[in-house]
């Protein structure tokens, strides 16, 4: 199958390859928007990534997980369930030998739902354009971050305001890439439901093809 490569953009593996094979519906993040995510990031977290907790929800290539662990994060937990992209990431992951890498094979809102507490510091969604992932994760955000925390979200439309209790951040576009940094700020979540109490709830920031 015909592959394209993206580069890590940033930090200890700067430059390394990721290839990206063709056909597998798989977008990843133009190395421009991922430079300034993460220059975002580094000005919230006063210029340190150590001791960060990352998930990147729907890993595809990998690149936005990839690019934490360059960084310095303690984890960067990726969520893949397409065959072709997991043998990429395990590609990725096995050149690397990052420690802080942990790849999980399965359904991204399973995964949520298995989650025993909210331990991450920034959750990035990048899901597939058009297929209603936005707002079937939205209230799940609670189960995976920690009040305080970080949410990046990309789209293929742009967003119509933050949600109730999320500030947001930062928000840009390059393309048809619509892209948002926001600040998780619930305080209450019932964890034994589906939809958390407060929350990062849906329709603000519904997604369409």
């Amino acid at each position: 199958m015909k592959r394209h490569q993206i580069r890590i953009v940033g930090g200890h593996y700067r430059k390394t390859p990721i290839s990206v094979p063709d056909g597998d519906h798989l977008r990843p993040t133009p190395d421009r928007v991922r430079e300034t995510l993460f220059n975002w990031l580094a000005h919230f977290w006063d210029g340190s990534f150590a001791g960060r907790r990352v998930l990147d929800l729907f890993a595809g290539s990998g690149a936005l997980g990839f690019e934490a662990a360059s960084r310095g994060v303690a984890l960067a937990q990726l969520v893949e369930q397409a065959p072709a992209a997991l043998a990429g990431l395990r590609s990725v992951q096995a050149r690397l030998q990052a420690p802080s890498i942990r790849i999980h094979a399965g359904d991204a809102l399973a995964y949520l739902h298995a989650l025993p507490a909210p331990s991450f510091d920034l959750l990035m969604l990048d899901p597939p354009f058009g297929g209603g992932w936005l707002e079937r994760v939205h209230p799940l955000i609670g189960r995976a971050l920690m009040p305080g925390g970080l949410l990046y979200l990309e789209s293929g439309t742009a967003m119509a305001g933050p949600p109730p209790d999320c500030l947001l951040l930062r928000q840009g576009r390059a393309g048809q890439v619509h892209y948002a940094l926001l600040q998780f700020a619930a305080s209450q979540k019932n964890r034994n439901n589906d939809r958390p109490e407060s929350g990062c709830d849906s329709p603000t920031l519904s997604e369409s093809a």
